[in-house]
């Protein structure tokens, strides 16, 4: 398995914390994190582990103001692209939760060559930008918890709706959280998708 290696990467002079593995020849699976989390929640879950052992690269990074990363004078869009760039990333599949969530959908509008794929778990801030939602990248994948109490399971009916191609997936029995109530239902579902983008 390739090793997980810990990055500091400056983007406008602030240090971003990355965790990455694997050379990205191909579109790496890039994650990013909820507002009570960070990138080693991704380690710490096996997520990482799970897309390595699948055959992919994969970088994972604290936003500024999480983890390791000091608060930033540029948004989380522009860091999340100055990382790319400094780790020779044309374009990934960006896997966003909850606040990440929103983050991964507001790149992959004002980004679209940056993205490969979009996997959206629980995300907020779908309603304040549903004029757009057809923008994003078609064939999405988006999960839910059944009984998401912070972003309601009907966003992810939105989410559907608006995006072309796309899949929903709801995991029952869980809450907003679902990805780290239900690892092992996470990795099979996020493997067998980043499969039909990348292969």
């Amino acid at each position: 398995m390739q090793s997980i290696e810990t990055k500091t990467v400056i983007v406008d002079g602030s240090p971003i914390n990355t965790l990455q593995a694997g050379d990205f020849a191909t579109p790496p699976i890039l994650f990013l994190h909820g507002k009570a989390f960070q990138a080693k929640t991704w380690q710490e879950l096996g997520t990482l582990a799970a897309v390595i052992n699948a055959g992919y690269s994969t970088l994972a990074l604290d936003l500024p103001g999480f983890g390791n990363s000091p608060e930033a004078a540029i948004g989380p869009e522009k860091v999340i692209i100055e990382v790319m760039n400094a780790a020779g990333i044309e374009r990934a599949i960006i896997v966003g939760p909850s606040m990440g969530g929103k983050i991964a959908l507001e790149l992959a509008l004002n980004n679209p060559d940056k993205i490969a794929g979009l996997v959206l778990i629980g995300a907020v801030g779908v309603k304040e930008n549903q004029a757009r939602l057809s923008e994003l990248p078609s064939g999405s994948l988006i999960i839910w918890g059944e009984n998401d109490q912070i972003s309601n399971p009907e966003n992810g009916k939105i989410l559907n709706r608006e995006i072309s191609d796309s899949r929903l997936v709801v995991f029952k029995d869980a809450g907003h959280p679902c990805y780290l109530e239900q690892p092992e239902l996470l990795h099979k579902t996020l493997v067998d998708f980043v499969n039909t983008m990348v292969r």
